[in-house]
């Protein structure tokens, strides 16, 4: 399940507003010029096409290349077959991902799909192969146990195998097995081993389109990662900003991987989501920065979508005493940085008041949700420099 600042699987990238993009046979740009970036398909929408040309060749010995399947909003993608082989009573064949303009850790994999007659009555069973992790804790949508094959995908796949059989005249009973060659290295750059999904990577995809940088694939591994944590019984979570304030928050806390939530700038999806989910106990640790954008209401820290206001770091500066040459100096600093540098330099404990700020504005998002909640602002270093708890 794709993340910066490690490469991203999971889950794949996917907004509302898909467009079809370049699957080889077809280019397709999001609006806004010859400069938008470019979207791609997701693991799902490759493994469904590949199971689709290796069941019609099992059935009918010929493989359609390419071959088109539609996706749940109609779209009618077409994929050239980068593999095939017949025999044996087995069926196989590969796709390429094209990720679009995705920094994917998928990009490029070769997603193949091996296909056999099933039993009678049988259905469409699928199995794990070269690659693809399997299920080792509860709270993901997937039973433990069973091949990380999610379940959009899943009838996705079998919605096309069952067009193949009714065009062959026959039952729809096949045994599919999914596997992406490199799999289990890859996987180790993306959150699978952290979500108890060993041996590989998954294969996702809601829409079977990945739109690049999407806030929504990001926000979608949050709330994974909570539904674990709750699933495991644990009563402390962290969401932090960065590696730098994960390893802080780790060290602080002792606190195991399955409760380390990489929240990134998205405090208010974190946050939204535990709402709903809670956890006992939820820690928030990031740079002073980031955390100075949260103490000031913003729910989204990226630096393209809020900035820290240094008239508001001032006025910050002044409740807890600072000479009026220093909240001049503070309102004109550069950056949040220079801002705390200031601050400390002149015995100002800038850091946690901003700890203090951001934990009301969390709790306000919480809105009386049974989560206790703290601030941990560390330095470039990873070490504290304010906590909301004094």
């Amino acid at each position: 399940m794709v993340r910066p600042p490690k490469d991203r699987q999971g889950p794949e990238k996917e907004g509302p507003d898909e467009q079809e993009p370049d699957a080889q046979n077809r280019d397709a740009r999001a609006s806004g010029g010859a400069t938008a970036l470019r979207r791609g398909w997701t693991t799902g929408a490759c493994a469904a096409a590949a199971a689709k040309a290796a069941y019609a060749a099992l059935l009918t010995g010929h493989f359609p290349d390419p071959v088109e399947i539609r996706l749940p909003r109609g779209e009618r993608p077409a994929f050239v077959l980068a593999r095939q082989a017949l025999g044996d009573g087995v069926a196989r064949a590969g796709i390429v991902k094209d990720a679009g303009d995705d920094p994917d850790v998928t990009h490029g994999a070769l997603v193949v799909a091996s296909v056999r007659k099933g039993a009678p009555g049988s259905g469409v069973q699928f199995r794990a192969g070269e690659g693809v992790g399997t299920v080792t804790k509860p709270g993901l949508p997937l039973a433990v146990g069973e091949p990380a094959i999610n379940p959009v995908p899943r009838a996705l796949i079998a919605a096309e195998l069952a067009e193949v059989a009714r065009a062959s005249g026959v039952p729809c009973d096949a045994a599919v097995e999914i596997a992406i060659p490199g799999g289990a290295a890859l996987a180790e750059k993306t959150w699978n081993p952290r979500l108890g999904i060993l041996g590989g990577l998954s294969i996702l995809g809601t829409t079977g389109v990945v739109v690049p940088y999407s806030c929504a694939a990001w926000i979608a591994s949050i709330q994974r990662g909570v539904d674990v944590a709750r699933a495991a019984g644990l009563a402390h979570v962290a969401g932090a900003t960065g590696s730098t304030s994960e390893a802080a928050v780790r060290r602080r806390y002792g606190l195991s991987d399955t409760a380390l939530l990489d929240m990134g700038d998205f405090a208010g999806g974190l946050l939204k989501y535990l709402r709903d989910h809670p956890v006992p106990r939820l820690t928030i640790a990031g740079g002073f920065g980031k955390l100075a954008k949260l103490a000031q209401g913003a729910l989204d820290l990226h630096s393209g979508r809020s900035q820290v206001d240094a008239d508001w770091l001032a006025a910050r500066a002044s409740e807890l005493g600072a000479r009026d040459d220093l909240v001049a100096r503070i309102a004109a600093a550069n950056s949040a940085l220079e801002a705390f540098e200031l601050a400390r330099n002149a015995g100002i404990a800038l850091a946690p008041a901003i700890a203090r700020r951001a934990r009301d504005v969390a709790s306000g998002v919480l809105d009386g949700a049974p989560v206790a909640v703290d601030v941990l602002v560390v330095d470039r270093a990873g070490e504290p420099i304010g906590s909301s708890d004094g």
